[in-house]
């Protein structure tokens, strides 16, 4: 049975309907997730769910372990998932309660670890389409069959949070072509990819920032009230795309890593391969020890017997 993964944002910390529901505490390589995975079934397929801010919302946009969470799905099996956050909409016609099934992200993030390689592994996955095609698509037959207002396609800006943008900034956002602003979406595509784990997020409008004349300047008092109903409605598609997401993956995401490392094998570290062999284990062979040799030695002479006088 495939597992499907689910990120909850601001306001959706649980998945009601859930049955057969067990807590998974994964560890990584990276440190601990978020919280203890959610694993059950919804409506006979298997799911793996994890507050993004942990239960009780005790995690900040930086202090996130975006690595910890994307090991811990791929540790579980889930080859996708589906990814929920709460944002501001910086487009008229997108309205606070709207939902984006975004499909390009600028990051302006500074102080988060972007990938799961380094100590001496390099590899470069491709990244110009940073959510799976398909999840898109399922996304947008589900929100219709869910009956919510929905926009397919858009770009989402990342930013570090955790304040909101000031006027100034906003504008800026704005100029650059931006539909919705969040803080938690990066780096959760990129690794996701590295993962070879299909993705896609759903951007839950709270509020027009602060950019809009005629709309109050967002707070977290509002934000938490257009929220409430826009959990609803996102716990609704995720019904319906877990019912419709079944089979084989077709689209690329499974292979990401396939050609991206540049490393020779022969010269990546044991204790490194050891650490990404989650990963890399069905495209890189496990390094060969190089067995030490010790300096020749000079045989002992057997020492001459003294002759007694």
């Amino acid at each position: 049975m495939q597992t499907i993964g689910v990120i909850g944002g601001s306001g959706l910390y649980e998945l009601p309907g859930l049955s057969k529901v067990r807590e998974v505490c994964v560890r990584t390589p990276f440190g601990a997730p978020s919280d203890a995975f959610l694993v059950g079934e919804l409506g006979g397929v298997r799911l793996a769910f994890l507050p993004r801010h942990g239960r009780g919302h005790r995690f900040s946009p930086t202090e996130l372990n975006s690595r910890a969470n994307i090991w811990g799905f791929k540790k579980l099996g889930v080859e996708r998932i589906l990814s929920f956050s709460a944002v501001g909409s910086m487009r008229e016609h997108i309205a606070p309660g709207h939902m984006v099934i975004v499909d390009q992200f600028v990051d302006w993030t500074r102080q988060r670890p972007q990938t799961f390689f380094g100590d001496g592994i390099v590899a470069h996955v491709q990244l110009a389409d940073p959510v799976c095609p398909q999840l898109v698509g399922v996304l947008a037959e589900s929100a219709g069959a869910a009956g919510v207002v929905f926009h397919k396609g858009g770009t989402s800006l990342c930013i570090e949070g955790p304040q909101f943008s000031t006027r100034a900034e906003s504008e800026r956002y704005r100029s650059w072509g931006i539909d919705v602003i969040g803080m938690t979406a990066v780096p959760e595509a990129r690794l996701a990819r590295e993962a070879e784990i299909c993705y896609a997020n759903v951007a839950l409008t709270t509020d027009y920032d602060c950019w809009h004349e005629s709309e109050d300047d967002v707070t977290a008092e509002a934000v938490v009230e257009v929220m409430r109903k826009n959990v609803v409605g996102a716990r609704e598609v995720i019904r319906q795309a877990v019912a419709r997401l079944s089979g084989e993956r077709t689209c690329g995401c499974g292979n990401a890593l396939a050609n991206a490392v540049m490393t020779s094998p022969e010269v990546v570290p044991a204790a490194t391969y050891k650490k990404l062999a989650l990963l890399i284990g069905r495209h890189l062979p496990k390094p060969v020890a190089k067995k030490s040799r010790k300096p020749a030695t000079r045989p002992r002479r057997a020492k001459k017997a003294v002759a007694a006088r």
